[in-house]
C-alpha cells in the first residue's frame, strides 16, 4: 500500500499572534522564527532530534510577554500532528523516551490515543531562562496534547541547570513522538479498531 503524504500545515491568526506552521513527519527542513530566542532553541531541538520537517513563523505580541506566542504555536503543533497522522493506521501509537542532559534527567511518554491528557511534573528553581519564562513550557505541551488528541506524561526527574532541565524534556518529547508516529503496520493500533 502506498504510504500517504503526512504533512500538515496549519495558519493561525488572532489578535495576539499571526502564525504559520508546517510539519512533515517524514523528514524536510528545521527552520524556526517564534520572536523568542529560547523557544526557538527548543522548537529547533524538537525538529532536529525527531527528525520531523518543521516550519514555524510566529509574530505575536512579546511587548506583552511570550504566553500567546507559546501556546499558540503549541496549538498549532497539536493540530498539524493531529492532521498528519489522520485515521492513525499503521503507527506505533505508544512511546516513552528518557533522555539526559548533563545532570538533568527526563522521561516522556505519549499515547497517540485520540484523548487529550497532560500530566506534567517538572520543577524549575527560577522564572526564567533568559528572557524566557519557564512555566511556557507546560503551557506549550499542555497545547500540543490538547489539539494533537495526545495523552502525554512529562517526568523530569532531577536536574540542577534550568536551561538543562528543559532542553531534556523538549529532547525526549521530540524522540518520542517521533517513535509514537513511526509506521509499523497496516492497522489502526486500537482494539476498537479506531482512534479518535
Amino acid at each position: 500500500m502506498k504510504q500517504q503524504k503526512r504533512q500538515a500545515e496549519i495558519v493561525r491568526d488572532t489578535k495576539e499572534t499571526h502564525i504559520k506552521l508546517a510539519v512533515d513527519l517524514d523528514g524536510g527542513a528545521v527552520a524556526v522564527d517564534s520572536g523568542i530566542g529560547f523557544f526557538d532553541h527548543m522548537l529547533e531541538l524538537l525538529g532536529y532530534h525527531s527528525g520531523f520537517g518543521l516550519e514555524v513563523s510566529c509574530e505575536g505580541d512579546t511587548r506583552v510577554d511570550g504566553h500567546h506566542s507559546v501556546e499558540d504555536v503549541g496549538i498549532a503543533l497539536g493540530k498539524a500532528f493531529a492532521q498528519a497522522v489522520g485515521d492513525k493506521r499503521g503507527i506505533a501509537r505508544y512511546a516513552t523516551v528518557t533522555i539526559p542532559m548533563d545532570e538533568s534527567l527526563a522521561t516522556v511518554s505519549v499515547d497517540f490515543s485520540g484523548r487529550p491528557f497532560l500530566v506534567f511534573n517538572a520543577d524549575f528553581t527560577a522564572a526564567k531562562v533568559g528572557e524566557f519564562d519557564l512555566e511556557l513550557v507546560e503551557e506549550f505541551f499542555r497545547a500540543v496534547a490538547t489539539y494533537g488528541g495526545i495523552t502525554l506524561h512529562v517526568n523530569l526527574h532531577y536536574g540542577s541547570n534550568n536551561h538543562h532541565k528543559a532542553e531534556a524534556i523538549f529532547k525526549a518529547f521530540a524522540r518520542a513522538i517521533s517513535a509514537a508516529v513511526k509506521i509499523v503496520s497496516d492497522e489502526i493500533p486500537s482494539s476498537k479498531g479506531v482512534l479518535e
